[in-house]
């Protein structure tokens, strides 16, 4: 699991957070990032990581795990009042259909919270203890805090999981099946 845990996580964000959009939300301060996953009443641990971004790293992982969505909803509501985004959507996935509701407070530049619940109907059954398991509701919220300018051996769009292993975005294809994003 821990080896997988970056494109884990960013495949839990996409089945959560169907209601974020890469053109609704700010750019992240370039940096190192560290984020925390903490998904309630589930059988999880909490999921931390932490990813080195620039602006364009930044702008390709919203893109990949968030705009993949934006054909996909059939509602999207928000509204920005102050330092917070709240964002409500329905979205279908194949056979699925994600309703969500996601609150963003904080900022962008050095520390923002994520607080996400969503309801999945239909789809294929997953086991309990996973995202959208059993019921089909899952809450979370993602911590994040900016840490500094990256280390020298990290580049941008490295994601770093607990133990040291790193993957960059870069790498990682855009859709399942598709071939990975060119450098």
């Amino acid at each position: 699991m821990r080896r997988h845990l970056p494109f884990v996580a960013a495949s839990l964000l996409t089945v959560a957070c169907p209601a974020l959009a890469a053109d609704e939300l700010p750019a992240r301060k370039p940096g190192l990032w560290d984020m925390k996953m903490v998904f309630e009443g589930r059988n999880l641990p909490p999921q931390a990581m932490q990813h080195c971004t620039d602006a364009a790293t930044d702008k390709q992982m919203t893109a990949n795990f968030g705009n993949v969505t934006h054909e996909a909803c059939t509602k999207r509501d928000m509204q920005k009042a102050g330092d917070t985004i709240t964002v409500d959507s329905v979205c279908k996935f194949g056979g699925m259909t994600i309703t969500s509701h996601a609150v963003v407070t904080g900022s962008f530049d050095s520390a923002y919270t994520v607080k996400v619940t969503s309801k999945r109907d239909g789809g294929p059954a997953m086991p309990p203890g996973v995202t959208g398991g059993a019921g089909g509701e899952t809450s979370m919220m993602i911590e994040a805090k900016w840490l500094g300018p990256c280390t020298g051996d990290q580049k941008p769009g490295d994601m770093i999981a607990p133990g040291g292993m790193k993957m960059n975005i870069r790498d990682m294809p855009t859709m399942p099946g598709a071939a990975a994003p060119p450098r």
